[in-house]
């Protein structure tokens, strides 16, 4: 019996790999429902395709309702959430709740709710399969060695466009220049994220929710290739790794398939021309980093205001209402606010992640009257 799968987010960068990823299993998965944002051409199209799919434009008028409950009503097996930013929560907890299994690329998902997410999948008894290449290695690497013999958990970054400027330079870079990533080719969010580092701070704090560690035991190292993806040390000292080619096909795979092993062509290496680097990240010229690590140690709703915050001041720099290192200085304000309650619900947390964009925007508009 072919798997019923849900694919939010469809005509994004995940979206189009688990695309490739269906047509390729096309005896294994059933598409019964895509949805977009904004994008009604591209919906369209894969709507020729797939015919037997639901379709949900998210991004007009009521689509959001009527998102949520397409996602409550369509019995699917395992959602796929590839929605961009704070707007994938709801859907994922629309999916859990429905009774589908939900393979995780919105990591904003768990950085604002981690432990209500967790919480309500074992009420439904539901998986949740981490699509994010780090996370997903992680997750395998976990049920290979098993966690109780894991000391630290090592996640890679590529470093970005900006690895080798120097803070002067950083001051100056545009918004092109931050869009224009090494190694990997995602959306335009997502991409500014990775070049301020905030991408990788908020896979500290999912990596803290999804695995249930502390910071001290997550690591973050540079890696330009993106070639390891993830690593472990357990408690012996040895280190295990997950390689691939960067190719979000490959975890998209693995978490459809999940627990089986199939066969695939994503992301395989070829090891007669390959060079590794490893590095330490910046601190100083990446705040972003820094800030993920103590929004996790103070833990409460402060991961959920560093998201907020984030958010708004990655699409100020996009707009050109700020310059790039403006956002983690925007970043640091807003940690300075009451972050001390819990998530216990699904208004708690959309209240606190309003309540952080409202004084990013503040800020913003604060230091822009100030420039006149």
């Amino acid at each position: 019996m072919k798997k019923r799968v849900a694919l939010l987010g469809a005509t994004g960068s995940i979206g189009k790999s688990t695309l490739d990823v269906i047509r390729a299993g096309c005896d294994d998965f059933e598409l019964v429902l895509i949805s977009g944002h904004t994008n009604a051409a591209s919906l369209s199209a894969l709507s020729g395709e797939f015919k037997n799919a639901k379709t949900v434009l998210s991004g007009s008028g009521d689509g959001r309702e009527k998102l949520l409950a397409a996602i409550s009503g369509i019995k699917a097996d395992i959602t796929v959430n590839g929605i961009s930013g704070a707007a994938g929560l709801e859907p994922s907890f629309a999916a859990i709740n429905s009774g589908s299994d939900l393979a995780l690329a919105n990591k904003e998902t768990v950085v604002m709710a981690g432990p209500l997410l967790f919480r309500t999948a074992a009420e439904k008894k539901v998986k949740i399969l981490p699509v994010d290449s780090e996370h997903s290695g992680v997750f395998h690497l976990i049920a290979a060695h098993g966690d109780a013999n894991i000391d630290e958990i090592i996640l890679t970054a590529s470093g970005g466009p900006f690895r080798k400027f120097t803070i002067d330079q950083m001051r100056k870079v545009t918004p092109r220049e931050a869009l224009a990533h090494p190694t990997w080719n995602m959306g335009p969010k997502i991409t500014i994220d990775s070049a301020s580092l905030a991408n990788k701070g908020l896979e500290v704090i999912e990596a803290a929710q999804l695995f249930n560690v502390s910071a001290e035991k997550i690591r973050v190292v540079v890696h330009p290739q993106s070639v390891v993806h993830s690593m472990v040390r357990m408690k012996d000292g040895a280190v295990f790794a997950q390689l691939s080619e960067p190719d979000m096909r490959l975890p998209v795979h693995e978490a459809l398939y999940w627990p089986e092993v199939k066969v695939s062509s994503w992301g395989k290496l070829d090891f007669d021309c390959l060079n590794l680097e490893f590095e330490k990240p910046d601190m100083e010229k990446f705040p972003m980093l820094p800030l993920a690590y103590e929004a996790v140690r103070r833990g409460g709703l402060n991961p959920c205001a560093y998201n907020g915050a984030n958010e708004i001041a990655a699409a100020a720099f996009l707009n050109s209402e700020i310059g790039f290192l403006d956002i983690p200085r925007i970043v640091e304000y807003v940690l300075t606010g009451d972050w001390e309650g819990h998530g216990e619900g699904i208004r708690t947390i959309l209240e606190a992640d309003k309540k952080a964009r409202d004084m990013a925007l503040a800020f913003i508009k604060k230091e822009s009257e100030e420039k006149r």
